[in-house]
């Protein structure tokens, strides 16, 4: 008699699937078990991911699309791959591609300056800020999923939260840094600094956040069916599989 044993793991993250290699063992030759055993996610596949979303972030760095000029300062959309590696690979991924979001936004300011642009060269501005939208946006959606359990509001949520993170600590960097320099450079007295800040803050960062929060549900929502059809795909082969060892064993 055969004892085929299986076990299957419910994923409610699309970073979180993981791949499963089935082990034979022949204890008798009344009995074989089937172990499964997880296998180590494979650094190829991270690296891969990065370098595409890091693709992205510098061609978006190189038009339009990615600093849009409004007032004096920019809005963005170069926090949405941060956010979106952080969900599908992780928070290491996601500060990978936030690093380098940050560090095409200090070579920004040095081959391209402008008025403000002192206080971007300082990696605590520029850089900090972005590598932090990777961990906090991983977690965010961690937890939305696991009480929402619904792909589409949890990638909402973690894409508006995900661009607040980088407006908030930006301009929060600034103003703990260089508040009376960076209103005076704008024309401002120094006492102002907080308020012009404020607005700031206002009006690109509320449209940083709803565009994030609806271009992340929806790559959210194309990952989970791709891991859906992986899973069946999973299953289907592990069931050929157990059909073939039980042929095999038959036949002795």
């Amino acid at each position: 008699m055969m004892n085929l044993k299986s076990s299957k793991e419910e994923v409610s993250n699309p970073s979180e699937l993981k791949v499963v290699e089935a082990e034979v063992v022949m204890e008798s030759p009344e009995v074989l078990k089937v172990k499964s055993r997880p296998v180590k996610k494979v650094d190829v596949r991270k690296m891969a991911i990065i370098g595409v979303l890091a693709a992205i972030s510098i061609m978006l760095s190189m038009t339009p699309l990615g600093f849009i000029p409004i007032g004096p300062t920019n809005a963005t959309i170069m926090h949405i791959p941060v956010i979106i590696g952080a969900i599908v690979e992780g928070p290491l991924v996601g500060i990978t591609v936030g690093f380098i979001f940050g560090a095409t936004s200090l070579l920004k300011a040095l081959t391209m300056p402008t008025i403000t642009s002192f206080a971007f060269i300082n990696p605590l501005v520029s850089i900090l800020p972005r590598m932090l939208i990777g961990v906090i946006a991983y977690y965010v959606y961690k937890l939305t999923i696991k009480f929402t359990k619904n792909v589409f509001v949890s990638g909402w949520i973690t894409g508006v939260v995900g661009s607040l993170v980088n407006t908030v600590g930006v301009l929060g960097m600034i103003y703990i840094l260089y508040g009376a320099r960076y209103a005076e450079a704008l024309g401002e007295s120094a006492s102002a600094a907080k308020t012009l800040i404020l607005t700031l803050g206002a009006t690109s960062g509320i449209p940083e956040a709803i565009v994030g929060g609806f271009v992340v549900s929806a790559v959210c929502i194309v990952f989970n069916k791709r891991k859906k059809i992986e899973r069946k795909v999973n299953d289907i082969c592990f069931s050929i599989w157990r059909w073939k060892y039980q042929y095999g064993f038959r036949a002795i």
